[in-house]
């Protein structure tokens, strides 16, 4: 019998973000959100199940996974294992190409990437709209990397269905994200945890009650390619998000203040009429997205600041796909 099979995700970046559960048991978000697919950094993940297997093991980046990473693979493994009706254990081999756990969304392209490879190697095949309902209940954003290029998370409120679904591909908007590296740690508290004190900020009532405002805003921008609202609308989100997050209890600071340098300049530069925008995860390092007529002028002065590790760059990439599979019962 074999059982095994490997794909690739990318990782992404939301306009409009969620942060906050309205039902944290069905990893139904307080919020829904936008986002775009980065090319050029993926996960790729291979999966293989075997009888002899006494134990699920996970290796990412050459480094077995123990502790709290393993268990929530272990967890997600769990709930494949249950749709496919098999007790068997699996070893888990991810590997990433950007740094993790830097707000730079590797749980996103980690969870998208195992759940394609992992139903897979099971002789699964469920539709997109099934795979990313379902890498959800690994990490949240991780449902966005599974449709291609500009991609919606929303929850409907007649069946309780949560997935994320393209609303234009990859080639609609040649936008550039550059990934402006001010650290590469590890952040000391994840975006699982960060979560789940959203609620104790007195901000995050008023930030889910006027999402859906932005949601249109930003689903309209992108549709027309109307970079100045698409920067507002991404700027203000970004904004009261970590908002949220510095009111929160106890309150939680991503931002460095090499961070807050940057944003400022990117609003200098919008004066000098570069198309630019910024915006932040739960992490210190900035997404600073450009038209490509003006990413050039862009990186330029992004190099300029001695702080900068690195600069990655994506354009807007493609969904989940698998890149071998071997199931045979």
């Amino acid at each position: 019998m074999v059982m095994k099979a490997t794909a690739l995700a990318h990782p992404n970046i939301a306009f409009v973000k969620y942060w906050g559960f309205r039902d944290e048991h069905d990893r139904i978000p307080a919020n829904g959100s936008i986002s775009m697919n980065i090319g050029c950094l993926s996960t790729k993940t291979a999966v293989e199940y075997s009888q002899s297997f006494k134990e699920d093991r996970f290796v990412l980046n050459g480094e077995a996974v123990t502790g709290r990473g393993l268990f929530r693979v272990q967890q997600f493994l769990n709930r494949i294992r249950q749709m496919a009706q098999k007790a068997v254990f699996a070893y888990v081999e991810s590997e990433n190409n950007f740094p993790v756990g830097t707000g730079v969304a590797s749980s996103a392209s980690g969870f998208a990437a195992l759940a394609l490879a992992g139903t897979a190697a099971l002789g699964l095949a469920l539709s997109e709209d099934q795979l990313s309902s379902l890498a959800r209940f690994g990490s949240g954003s991780a449902c966005r990397s599974i449709p291609g290029g500009f991609v919606e998370w929303q929850t409907e409120a007649r069946t309780g269905k949560s997935f994320a679904h393209s609303i234009a591909p990859a080639n609609h908007w040649k936008l550039v994200d550059c990934i402006v590296v001010l650290s590469e740690d590890h952040k000391s508290v994840g975006s699982e945890d960060g979560m789940r004190t959203a609620g104790t900020s007195p901000l995050q009532q008023a930030r889910v009650m006027d999402s859906e405002r932005r949601l249109d805003l930003c689903r309209t921008a992108i549709l027309t390619r109307d970079f100045d609202t698409l920067a507002k609308v991404t700027e203000l989100d970004s904004n009261m998000m970590h908002a949220v997050m510095m009111t929160s209890e106890p309150p939680l600071f991503y931002w460095h203040p090499q961070s807050l340098e940057i944003m400022k300049a990117v609003k200098e530069w919008q004066k000098d009429g570069l198309e630019v925008t910024y915006t932040l995860d739960a992490g210190p390092n900035v997404h600073v997205i450009a038209t490509q007529t003006d990413v050039g002028e862009v990186l330029v002065r992004l190099n300029q600041f001695p702080a900068v590790i690195d600069i990655l760059k994506g354009v807007p990439a493609g969904p989940a796909r698998l890149l071998s599979s071997g199931y045979q019962a």
